[in-house]
């Protein structure tokens, strides 16, 4: 490892004096200059922090025997089991048949024993213990954990522990050197370090954190363990990789701490975590539909539902509104406004700025608690008479009373054929359509005239399975 020359030293960073500002100088050609930074005192003064953590659930999948594992989830049918075999003790090879156990990292964030990790290393588990760098066993108790956030705390009966520092994230910059100490495959106290690759990352089926991206060395076993910046800080808490193969293939994320720590604080004061909620389904604008609301750019959070008795409903926020302001704060995304309302709590109160028909319009709503979502009743096949829209390949029917009552809608058209535009549009046959440039669709009727009123693009509501979206369809 190369360490830092021709600028401050590291030892300074520990000491209490100006931390290292920069890796990079430039030259005097004008080039950029690379230094790699030394990472040795990090990991002396904030290693003893992290913890090795394993989660045993007893009593799953017993009527059918498990395969032996190798610490970090690895099953011997994989091409990599009997390399990384030769490298752990026997005694952490195998699981028994009527056990599965989870292993992961953590780190403690109190001197008496307070432990973060991810949710999904001790969910579901009977007994969890933890192993400190000193190799003291201890059994841990879960405190609470969020699955939305993948958070979870954990006590050991202890004191004067060795504790991590918390930093801020909001300070961290992209390209910025990290570092992570975790037990990856189960190896303990392994150090990878990287650079931050982006900020505020949304995954699929994450709605409520801003991931850290990095191309920081992670796998399975680190989940739960601190990524640090240069300063000694924990930035983040390594939770997922991006791998096809099982394995570290350049992209992880992180949960940015300043959401964990307010997990934690609700965990530790009220056992659960409390989230304030609108009460809407939103989508992302797409050029096409900017176009169709009258939008010079796509930005915002579409409304494609609004729940009755919601907060958003007593606001008076419509299907189809475009919010684009959360209180000062500008929604560019649809994935920023879950990021935004989660992070407030029920009874707060908000004020929405949305594009209505082509105007703003400022509405003020107070947040409801988030509860568990709801799934919708499907459309079921209708029985009467189809009609024809050849213009653009489409043929529906009236959704029958029966019908719009599963749906909880006052009416639509079933889609029973999409050909020519309505096809390349992204209609598909079984689709409900029940709006088009945000006015309610219930009749053949009501969407033949609003179809004719039409010029150039419009914007089709439609209920797919357990999804309501809105879909774009150019009229030629």
């Amino acid at each position: 490892m190369v360490t830092l020359t021709g600028c401050d030293k590291l030892e300074g960073l520990f000491k209490g004096e100006q931390p290292i500002s920069k890796v990079a100088v430039p030259a005097q050609d004008g080039r950029v200059q690379m230094l790699l930074p030394d990472f040795t005192m990090l990991v002396e003064r904030d290693g003893p922090s992290v913890v090795n953590i394993q989660a045993t659930r007893g009593g799953e999948n017993m009527a059918s025997p498990r395969q032996s594992q190798l610490p970090g989830g690895i099953p011997e049918d994989d091409p990599f089991y009997e390399f990384f075999k030769r490298f752990v003790p026997p005694d952490q090879q195998d699981t028994p048949q009527d056990e599965g156990i989870s292993f992961g990292s953590g780190f403690i964030i109190s001197e008496d024993g307070y432990i973060l990790t991810n949710a999904h290393v001790v969910s579901g588990g009977s007994q969890i213990k933890v192993m400190l760098t000193d190799r003291r066993e201890m059994k841990a108790k879960l405190v609470g954990l969020d699955k939305r956030t993948d958070v979870a705390v954990l006590k050991i009966e202890a004191s004067g522990l060795s504790t991590a520092k918390i930093g801020n994230p909001g300070e961290l910059k992209v390209g910025e050197w990290v570092a992570a100490i975790g037990a990856p495959f189960g190896f303990e106290n392994t150090v990878t370090a990287g650079i931050v690759s982006a900020k505020g990352r949304s995954l699929p089926d994450e709605s409520y954190v801003p991931f850290i991206q990095t191309d920081v060395a992670i796998n399975p076993g680190n989940s739960g363990g601190p990524l640090f910046n240069l300063k000694g800080e924990v930035v983040g808490i390594n939770s997922q990789i991006y791998s096809r193969s099982g394995g570290f293939m350049g992209i992880s994320f992180a949960i940015p701490i300043d959401i964990a720590m307010n997990v934690v604080e609700q965990l530790k004061t009220k056992g659960k975590v409390s989230r304030g909620q609108l009460g809407i389904h939103i989508q992302e604008l797409t050029q096409e539909l900017a176009q169709s609301f009258g939008l010079e750019r796509p930005h915002g959070a579409l409304v494609v539902r609004v729940e009755p008795d919601g907060a958003a409903a007593k606001a008076g926020v419509q299907l189809g509104d475009i919010i684009t302001k959360l209180n000062d704060k500008v929604v560019d995304s649809s994935r920023d406004l879950p990021m935004l309302v989660g992070a407030m709590q029920p009874g707060t109160e908000v004020k929405l700025t949305l594009w209505r028909k082509g105007k703003e319009v400022v509405v003020t709503a107070r947040l409801a608690e988030l509860l568990a979502e709801q799934g919708e009743a499907p459309a079921a096949n209708g029985e009467s008479q189809p009609y024809s829209f050849d213009k653009i390949g489409l043929t529906v029917t009236e959704l029958n009373a029966e019908q719009a009552k599963a749906l909880g809608v006052k009416g639509g058209l079933l889609v029973q054929r999409a050909q020519g535009i309505a096809a390349r549009s992204g209609l598909m046959n079984g689709d409900v359509i029940i709006g088009i440039n945000q006015n309610e669709v219930a009749s053949v009727k009501g969407f033949e005239r609003e179809l004719n009123s039409a010029r150039g693009n419009v914007a089709l509501l439609v209920r797919r399975m357990d999804n309501t979206l809105f879909i774009p369809l150019k009229i030629e």
